[in-house]
């Protein structure tokens, strides 16, 4: 198969693989940074209307839409993250599962604008390959620059010990509201270029299921750097096209997948740390 017939009949999963990664990205923020926020589903599906919409009805040009698709769902962030911030743990998750359920019952219940449980159908598809490798490595290429900033290493004092992190001068509430709005900006881009990529959206493809298989990306790729996110996405996008037999039981799967990690390896596949102790314990067995 040469490449352009590679690209013919597997660009979209590609494709689909950016937008994966691009909401690893999203999670994975808010867990750098000590919280568990599951309103990522939610905020694509915020991002993916408002772009959507934005084109269909407005004519907006395509980049103007996707930055439409990326403001809504930041303005919203904060407005949601100023009470949410306060929470923690498990408390903060329920609470952004009931935010993302609020989301999808205002989509099912504004159907002159959205097209409620019928969706919207007729979205132009304008989303290109170089669309996507651009937003990737924009995003990675911020987040990057981040992690090395004092902005990362609070993220990282903050996950570590909130308590420390505000005794030691770090302002906690601001650098989880930077974390939840940058995700929730990530999020919605993704959401503007899978909607002009995959011509329809509906109300289902963003609820519990969606945020479920977004956390697992991260989890299971870890959080402890980078390459996490991007390793988790992979594994979920191309999970499906070895398990397609199973039908419904996918997502039995990935929650199995989920709760081994969490058990076997809670730092995820890719943690620098165990492979440094690996190598250490090689390198002592061959000096001994």
């Amino acid at each position: 198969m040469d490449l352009q017939n590679f690209w013919d009949v597997y660009s979209n999963l590609v494709l689909t693989l950016g937008t994966n990664i691009l909401l690893a990205f999203s999670i994975w923020l808010t867990l750098d940074c000590g919280m568990l926020a599951v309103a990522n589903a939610a905020f694509l599906g915020i991002g993916a209307y408002t772009s959507s919409l934005l084109t269909m009805n407005a004519g907006t040009p395509f980049y103007l839409s996707l930055a439409g698709g990326m403001a809504l769902p930041a303005l919203i962030a904060v407005v949601i993250g100023l009470p949410l911030i306060r929470l923690s743990g498990v408390y903060l998750a329920i609470a952004t599962l009931a935010f993302g359920e609020v989301v999808r019952v205002f989509i099912l219940n504004t159907e002159p604008l959205t097209g409620g449980a019928m969706g919207l159908n007729g979205i132009p598809q304008l989303t290109q390959g170089w669309h996507v490798l651009l937003s990737v490595l924009v995003v990675l290429f911020i987040l990057w620059r981040m992690r090395a900033s004092k902005v990362g290493r609070a993220f990282d004092a903050i996950r570590g010990d909130e308590t420390a992190a505000g005794l030691m001068g770090i302002n906690v509430r601001a650098s989880k509201m930077l974390a939840f709005v940058a995700g929730a900006a990530i999020a919605g881009l993704a959401g503007g270029l899978n909607a002009h990529l995959n011509f329809f959206i509906g109300p289902t493809e963003y609820g519990f299921d969606r945020g479920v298989e977004i956390l697992t990306m991260a989890i299971l790729g870890g959080i402890g750097g980078l390459t996490g996110p991007i390793l988790g996405a992979l594994i979920i996008s191309l999970l499906p096209q070895a398990l397609g037999a199973l039908g419904d039981y996918k997502l039995i799967v990935n929650g199995l997948i989920l709760v081994l990690i969490v058990l076997f390896l809670p730092q995820g596949i890719w943690d620098p740390a165990r492979f440094k102790r690996w190598m250490g314990k090689k390198g002592g067995a061959k000096h001994a």
